[in-house]
Order: C-alpha cells, then structure tokens, then sequence
C-alpha cells in the first residue's frame, strides 16, 4: 500500500500551531496553579508571551480558550484509549500501571487544568470526564466482561493517579494488581 505521509506544514501553519500550543500551555498551568479567575485572556497571553490580540486570533474569547483546552484533553484522552486498547498486558493493567505517571504527563496537565473548571463549575469541563471516565471504563469492561469490577479497576487507577499527581508515587503498582481479583494474568 502506498504510504500517505502528508505533505510538511508550511511556516505559517506551523507558527500558529506553536501559538496556539503555547496558549493552550499557559491556560493549562494558570488554571493548575492558580484556578479559573487567574486564566483571564490577558494573563494567558502574557504567560504564553504573546500579544491579547494574537491570543484572540486563535481564541476569540476565553469560552473558546477553554473549548481548545477541553479539545486537548480530549484528543489527550482518546490517544490513550487507543494505547489501552491495543495493550498487550489488557485494558485494565494498562489503566492501573499507567495512572502512576510522572509529573509534566500532558494527559495529566490537561486533566489536573480541567479539573479546576470542573471545581468552578464548569458544565464543559463535568461533560468532558464524563465521557473520558466512560470511555475508559467500557475499554476496561469489554475486556473483563463485568461492570462493577471494571468500575473497582477504574476507582483503583483513579486513586493511584491523584497520589502520583500529589507526589506520592505509590511503591506498589504490581502488588495492587495481584490484588485485584478477576484480572485476567498479564499478558
């Protein structure tokens, strides 16, 4: 089969993907450190060290700021259920291993930064991990063929990721998965 390698994105193109990308980086860790009053279009801009109106020509407000961030997240999301999916260890070890995830994870930045919207109330952001955490956890009960263990799996990565998020990486992973009774043997 022939290869369909797109043809290179021109300067242009890939000048604004870098703005756009920056932007989106600047909101995800104003929102993290700061919360969703601090992430005004002006401090974006200023963070991703780009002028209001260059912000706006790719954002033009900061509800379209926050839709690109949830899109991130998303597709962020969506990678890694095709990873999961794919994973020769299964669905759930892979769910459970890969919640320890180091620090500076773009999965993780774009879900710590909605999740500060989610704490604002934000209806977006709820929806958001309301199809993510869904997604996961059908990959997680196709493959186990069970809905209550498939929801223990997802609580348990759950848990291991906000630890590994706070810090504390759990010492564990494995023993937590020889734990979990009805997993299938790895691999």
């Amino acid at each position: 089969m022939p290869s369909r390698t797109p043809s290179a994105p021109d300067a242009a193109t890939t000048a604004a993907r870098s703005t756009r990308d920056r932007l989106l980086d600047a909101v995800e860790q104003l929102l993290a450190e700061a919360g969703p009053r601090a992430a005004t279009l002006d401090a974006v801009a200023a963070a991703a060290g780009v002028s209001k109106g260059g912000l706006l020509y790719h954002f033009g407000t900061k509800d379209a700021l926050v839709e690109g961030l949830l899109g991130r997240l998303r597709t962020l999301a969506q990678e890694d259920l095709a990873r999961m999916r794919s994973a020769p260890e299964g669905a759930a070890r892979y769910y459970v291993r890969t919640s320890v995830v180091a620090s500076g994870d773009p999965l993780q930045r774009a879900t710590i930064a909605a999740l500060r919207l989610v704490q604002d109330a934000d209806r977006r952001a709820v929806e958001a991990f309301t199809e993510i955490s869904e997604a996961w956890r059908v990959a997680i009960e196709e493959e186990l063929g069970d809905r209550a263990l498939s929801r223990v799996v997802q609580l348990v990565g759950d848990g291991l990721w906000m630890s590994a998020s706070m810090g504390v990486v759990p010492p564990d992973v494995e023993e937590v998965l020889a734990a979990l009774p009805g997993l299938p043997a790895a691999g």
